[in-house]
Order: C-alpha cells, then structure tokens, then sequence
C-alpha cells in the first residue's frame, strides 16, 4: 500500500509540475490552481507514505522519479532539447534511487 501512496504522490506532484510550466508564472488561473492542487496532494500522500515507509526511500523515489519523469516530459512534450548530457543525468538519478534502495531502509 506504501508504494501504491507513493506512486499517487508522484503523478500528483509531476501534474502539478506540469501545470506550473503553464501557469505562466502564477498569472493564469486554472494552471496555477492545478499546481497547488497536484502539491497539496502530493504532499498529502507523501505524509501518508512515510507513516510505513523510511523518509530517506520514500524521498528519494518521489524525488528521483518524479524529476526523471519531469525532464522525460519536457523532451517528449514540451520541446525541450533530448541531448545525450539530459539522457545521462536521468539514468544517474534512477541509478542513485536504486542504490539508496538498495542500502536497505534502516
């Protein structure tokens, strides 16, 4: 169940990521209240999360996924630049969650 949290906390807070890019600084309405509304509940399900999961495991997958998933948006979506240096630092950000994974959850 913590993962299934974790993962609703990740697709919550890449649409609100999502949205803030067209939000336009805050000055368009409907974007600007999904942002909030993609943070506040991936804030709430990361609270949830770490009820039964480590703060380090949990951070990291939300963090690591959630910007790999960010910077994949950005190339396949948005027009942002796939250049072999973007490619890389995806996989080091998947290749550092699954080491602190790896370390356990102590």
């Amino acid at each position: 169940m913590a993962y299934a949290l974790l993962g609703g906390a990740i697709l919550a807070e890449v649409l609100g990521t999502t949205s803030m890019k067209f939000s336009d600084g805050f000055t368009r309405l409907w974007p600007s209240l999904g942002t909030a509304a993609g943070y506040l509940i991936a804030f709430a399900l990361l609270a949830q999360t770490l009820k039964t999961m480590s703060v380090g495991t949990a951070y990291a997958i939300w963090a690591g996924v959630g910007t790999a998933a960010i910077a994949a948006i950005g190339m396949v979506f948005l027009g942002e630049a796939a250049t072999a240096a973007k490619l890389t630092g995806i996989l080091l950000v998947i290749a550092g969650v699954v080491v602190l994974n790896l370390g356990g959850s102590h």
